[in-house]
């Protein structure tokens, strides 16, 4: 579990794992540099979470493989989890993550069904992301939908890292979450599918629940030149990396046009030009780099 400066959402979220009676596991928290009190917090609420403190925000994937291979070096654990620390757990949920390994040797990661916290009728995720490429979009299976069970099979999927178990030897395979991604996303997208390109796939188990708030943590949740920027340039990548040459051609006739008339209606009525600005100097990015090498 990542957390920065949200300490209240943090033990929150380490209480709800003291209900879980099984199977045995560890937890720990890496701390991206928080100045809120969270590692004094956790230390005495919690001593049983080996807490990290890191100087500096690494971002997310960078900081999930440094609490990964500390974890590794600390526990030699068969599977890692990776949870965000803005949501609670049911009894059954490390359980029901963990079950369906036993069954299936290609199976390298499950993922969670997730409910919004604020309304816990609804859908957060039912099954994984569905990613279009020609649109430069990406959203969870089913959300928002008021859940009602029709997302209850286990079916395979493309799962998202906010609520994701892996087997510890396909994560080491892989070499992690790719750090190129940083500070922020979609290293969790790319790291599914290059388990599917391996020969793995991923299983969504809807047996194992979660609560979510949806916070964010960049930039103090806004939308800054840094996060535009990032996300254009991240976007890119990760589309040259797993699109198909159709879907790259579609993206940059039709999805990049009305994504960029989107953001500029939108943060253009906030008066925002500086995101703005960040995005389009991510395209910029993204392109002087088809000179350079592969993705």
């Amino acid at each position: 579990m990542l957390t920065m400066n949200q300490r209240e959402k943090t033990l929150r979220a380490l209480e709800s794992f003291r209900e879980i009676p099984s199977p045995p596991f560890y937890l720990l928290l890496w701390d991206n540099g928080s100045q809120d009190g969270t590692v004094d917090a956790v230390n005495e609420q919690f001593p049983e979470v080996l807490v990290h403190y890191h100087p500096k925000n690494v971002g997310v994937a960078s900081g999930r493989n440094a609490a990964a291979a500390l974890a590794i070096e600390k526990y030699r654990p068969t599977h890692l989890l990776f949870i965000d620390n803005d949501m609670i757990v049911d009894p059954n949920f490390i359980g029901a993550l963990l079950a369906p390994f036993d069954r299936d040797p290609q199976l390298a990661q499950t993922q969670a069904k997730l409910r919004f916290m604020n309304d816990p009728t609804r859908l957060n995720d039912g099954g994984g992301c569905r990613i279009q490429f020609w649109l430069g979009r990406t959203s969870p299976v089913g959300i928002g939908e008021v859940d009602r069970g029709q997302y209850d099979k286990q079916t395979k999927c493309i799962s998202c890292g906010g609520a994701m178990m892996v087997r510890t030897d396909v994560f080491q395979e892989l070499g992690g979450f790719d750090e190129k991604f940083s500070p922020f996303g979609p290293e969790d997208l790319d790291f599914s599918l290059r388990c599917y390109e391996l020969g793995y796939h991923a299983l969504y188990v809807p047996q194992a629940l979660a609560y979510h708030e949806v916070s964010h943590s960049f930039e103090g949740g806004q939308y800054t030149e840094l996060y535009a920027r990032n996300k254009s340039r991240h976007w890119l990548l990760f589309m040259r990396r797993h699109a198909s040459l159709a879907e790259q051609i579609a993206f940059y006739l039709v999805g990049a046009p009305l994504r960029i008339l989107q953001m500029v209606i939108r943060e253009g009525r906030q008066g925002n030009w500086a995101a703005l600005r960040g995005s389009a100097r991510g395209l910029f990015d993204s392109c002087r780099s088809l000179l350079k090498a592969d993705p």
